[in-house]
Formats: structure tokens, sequence, C-alpha cells
């Protein structure tokens, strides 16, 4: 009976171990988190990724390793195009990505790539807390998506010719905006702009689908952009372009989320931002200098080229948006608003 009564014990044991285990194990709770940038190795590489590895350490420490963010760079989980409409249906739970992505499901938030809306990272950030901010996370949390963590970047033009400057300059030329918003532009300046994600453009411009592109600094970079081009327009004095691109959750992954883990991820993400425009502000000093040693010609554009696309982008861009878009004119007034 005694040996009986060990083992039974000694059994019991065990399941309960068991049963230990499976709690544990089903406390941890997992979120995946997609982008369609370069994986990036320690400090080098994209910082955008970095970003991504920085969040995820940092909420599975704080949370006590209840809360873990697996990563997948260049869209190895979710397309491109794609990631906007799986965070809002909850199949996908986290993204760092272009929020202009999204205007063909929420024209909205195509005010996130307006051209020369946007001319410094300070004034970018001022959005947060200013009335365009508040309405910006009402469209998202409407739609199903909230923003963690603030990041905008600044861009340039790479060209497979002649440097791209002033408007004269993109006449006849096929090239990627990014945007509707961004395209209007250019179509009024006299070039044509096929819509195509910044993962694709060295494939379009090395195949003469595309004459130049315009992304962000990092991504002229990171994408090697330099291998099929000849010249680059760099952010370093004046840049039309500046995109919203913020670390986002889905509402219905963010809703799983116990009180504690939800505070720790918006804590995190806020941390985040100074190191979001440090890798910017980087990676805009860094860009002629990798395009002039890949044998680019490198030039800046200057005041007086930046105000003849922004005469362009108020007949089109603007008055598209202010016209078409809901409340596309209270988001634009918003907007220019913040100085």
């Amino acid at each position: 009976m005694n040996a009986r009564s060990l083992i039974l014990s000694a059994i019991a044991g065990i399941l309960a171990l068991g049963m230990s285990a499976t709690s544990q194990a089903q406390d941890v709770k997992i979120l995946k988190l997609s982008h369609q940038f370069p994986a990036s190795n320690g400090t080098d590489g994209d910082f955008r990724d970095q970003l991504a590895r920085k969040f995820a350490k940092e909420v599975e420490e704080k949370t006590g390793g209840s809360l873990k963010i697996e990563i997948y760079p260049s869209s190895s989980l979710v397309k491109t195009m794609s990631q906007f409409g799986a965070l809002r249906k909850g199949t996908l739970d986290m993204s760092v990505l272009p929020l202009a992505y999204g205007s063909g499901e929420v024209p909205e938030v195509g005010i996130t790539l307006m051209p020369a809306l946007v001319q410094s990272y300070d004034q970018g950030l001022r959005w947060k807390t200013a009335p365009i901010g508040a309405a910006l996370d009402k469209i998202l949390d409407d739609k199903g998506i909230k923003i963690v963590t603030w990041v905008w970047q600044a861009g340039g033009i790479a060209s497979r010719g002649k440097p791209i400057v002033s408007p004269d300059d993109a006449k006849g030329l096929k090239l990627r905006g990014g945007d509707k918003t961004i395209d209007l532009m250019l179509q009024g300046a006299g070039g044509s702009a096929p819509n195509i994600p910044s993962s694709d453009i060295y494939n379009a411009m090395s195949s003469g689908l595309l004459d130049a592109a315009i992304t962000s600094s990092t991504s002229l970079i990171s994408f090697r952009l330099y291998e099929v081009s000849k010249a680059i327009t760099t952010a370093n004095d004046k840049s039309f372009w500046f995109m919203f691109e913020p670390l986002l959750i889905s509402k219905a992954s963010w809703d799983t989320l116990t009180p504690k883990q939800q505070k720790v991820v918006m804590e995190v993400g806020a941390s985040l931002e100074p190191f979001a425009v440090a890798g910017a502000k980087k990676d805009d000093k860094r860009l002629g200098e990798v395009y002039a040693k890949a044998g680019n010609k490198v030039v800046d554009m200057n005041q007086a080229a930046f105000d003849k696309w922004l005469v362009i982008a108020k007949q089109t861009s603007y008055k598209n948006f202010a016209d078409n878009v809901p409340n596309g004119k209270q988001l634009l007034d918003m907007a220019l608003s913040v100085k």
C-alpha cells in the first residue's frame, strides 16, 4: 500500500507539473509583426526593422515574458499592399507600415503623404498632439487600427537619367510617387505615375518600367536603388516628400491584451519615437554619400524648386483631397495649421 501511495503521489506530481507548464505556456501571448523592409543585423541595416526588434525586446522584458512579438521582415508573412487590410481585419497583429498605402481602403490616410504638407520632422511629430493627430487616431480607430509609434521619413528622388529637382525635370517620365496624393502632383508636372510599393522599385527601375522613384532616404539605401540609378536628389535641404510610417497594431489584437500589456505596448512605442527620428535623419545624411560612392550624381532640392512643386501640389493633390475625400478640406486645414 505504501508503495502504491508513493507511485500515485509521484504520478499526481508529474501531472501537476505538466498542467503548470501548460498553463504558463498558455499565459504567453504572441503577436506577429510583418513589414516590407529588409532585415537588419544588430545596429546595422534598416532602422525600421531595428525599431520593430527594439520594440519586441523591450515589450517582452517589461511584461515579464507574458507578451512576445515575432518579427517577419521583407513582407515574408503578409505581402506589402495587403498589410493595411490585414490589420483592419485582425489577420495581422502589427506592422511598421507607410500609412498612405491604405488610402485605397481609407482615403483619409492619404493626408499622411500629401506633398509639401509636412516639411520637417519636428512639424510631423507635432501632429501627434494637434487636432489633426486626434482626427487621424479616430479615423484609424474606427477602421480597426491603433497607432503605437509615430514615425516620419523624408524622401529623395532616384533617377535612371538626369537629376530630378524641379517640375520641368519630370516631364514625360514614369515616376513612382508612393500614393495618389504624390501621383497627382507628378502628373500635374507632366509625368506619369505607376503605382508600385517601395519593395518593388528595384525591379521596376532595372527593367525600365520606371524612370525615377521617390521614396524615403532609408528605402533608397536599403533597397540598393543606387545600383539602378545615375542620379539622386536628396532631402538635405528641401523635400516635398515626408511620409508617415508608424508602428501599428490591429484593434482586434489590442483587445486580446491585458491592461498591463496594453500600457507597456503604448509606453514602449512612444519611447522609441526619438530613435525613429534619429534613424531617419541619419539616413538623410547618408543618402548622398552612399549614392556618390556608387557613382551617382548627387544634388539637393532648393527652396525655389520646392516652391514650384508646392504650386502644382495645391492645384492637383490638395484640390482633389478637399473635393473628393470625406472631410478632406477639414483635415487639410487641421494639417496646415501645424507649423
